[in-house]
């Protein structure tokens, strides 16, 4: 119990409504609802995102810095996938109404949906659940830094990011005129209708060039 909140007061709120608590919204079909203790201030250490989207749409790789997710799904079906720092190597777990997928603090990960309609909860062990986007980290870091790094063209670089205007949450973007689909997304699909969750191993095996992450920082 929170010692420090007046459970007298008629500003202590004891329920809210979700959905009209709107993080973001990309369209009809694909958008995040947030509850926290911003919302609900008699959260202690837990907050939850209800998110909505549509087949092929990614809740784009991030970090949650102070949290751990417990990822349920309520329809549809998709797959949460994560950077294991230990093991350097990218695990896919594919989900199902009922099924779970679960992502330490601090690890990079994002979700594909493999179906229309989905909907998943997102489950947090904090009273905010806080975030960084890859999204930021690449639109706010200097371009002539992450050139200077790892040994790129400036102008390459800033000519690979400059779609990136904001941060995106859901991508991709409503205004993205890429026709082709990333061929990860029909390996997603082919292996959840199959049943099989891939093993990072597999997951390399199946695209040797896929890129190899060292680490972050949330």
């Amino acid at each position: 119990m929170a010692k420090y909140l007046d459970y007298t007061s008629p500003k202590t709120k004891f329920t809210a409504d979700v959905n009209k608590s709107r993080l973001f919204t990309k369209d009809r079909n694909n958008y995040i609802n947030v509850l926290g203790i911003a919302q609900l201030n008699t959260l202690e250490n837990v907050s939850l995102l209800d998110i909505y989207i549509s087949k092929n749409n990614v809740i784009e790789p991030h970090v949650h810095q102070n949290a751990a997710e417990l990822v349920y799904c309520i329809s549809g079906a998709a797959t949460v996938s994560l950077l294991n720092p230990f093991t350097k190597q990218i695990q896919n777990y594919p989900i199902a109404p009922g099924q779970v997928a679960n992502i330490p603090q601090g690890w990079w990960h994002y979700e594909v949906a493999t179906a229309d309609h989905t909907h998943l909860l997102a489950i947090f062990d904090a009273k905010t659940p806080e975030v960084i986007l890859g999204s930021d980290l690449l639109r706010l870091t200097p371009p002539d830094l992450m050139a200077h790094t790892y040994c790129m063209d400036e102008n390459t670089w800033k000519k690979a990011i400059a779609p990136i205007k904001e941060s995106v949450f859901i991508g991709p973007s409503k205004n993205c005129n890429r026709n082709q689909q990333p061929a990860h997304y029909s390996y997603y699909e082919q292996n959840y209708h199959n049943g099989y969750a891939p093993h990072a191993s597999s997951y390399q095996q199946a695209y040797p060039a896929a890129p190899q992450y060292k680490g972050y920082g949330g």
